[in-house]
């Protein structure tokens, strides 16, 4: 297998009908991350905020441990492995929706380049106050969205 992107299919039922998501991913080796870099830790993509390196013996391969926080779950994972491992990274993707409706803490979206809607809710976190009509700022990974921040109105 290359270092290209590898892709997981797997289907979800959404709005009763039914639709294909790709997952996709990218393999590298470990030394080659770096703190802010993405990595797939435990199935979540995660931003990697430590990244430590340590010989372990006299013959042993060097070691790297990493700790990183779930871009979509905010929950802390770490990770040692030696540092010629080969990880997957995931390959995020920065989109601009608008609000089309909201109920309660869920937004109806549309993305503005391929004009799809969806639903997603509003996590604790967002800069701004949604309103509709306003544009978000979402980032797609995995098959899942998460809105980062609200543009304007």
């Amino acid at each position: 297998m290359g270092s290209g992107p590898k892709e997981i299919l797997y289907m979800s039922r959404s709005f009763s009908r039914l639709q294909v998501v790709i997952l996709a991913t990218k393999q590298v080796e470990l030394r080659t991350l770096k703190v802010g870099s993405y990595i797939v830790l435990d199935g979540e993509p995660c931003r990697i905020v430590s990244y430590q390196t340590a010989k372990t013996g006299k013959h042993g391969s060097m070691k790297a441990r990493v700790e990183g926080m779930g871009i979509l779950d905010n929950q802390r994972r770490s990770l040692v492995k030696p540092v010629s491992a080969k990880v997957e990274t995931p390959i995020i993707e920065r989109k601009i929706a608008q609000i089309t409706h909201m109920h309660g803490n869920t937004l109806g979206l549309m993305d503005m380049e391929t004009y799809e809607s969806f639903e997603a809710t509003i996590p604790d976190d967002l800069e701004g106050t949604p309103v509709e009509g306003a544009e978000v700022e979402y980032i797609q990974t995995m098959g899942r969205r998460k809105i980062v921040r609200v543009r304007g109105g």
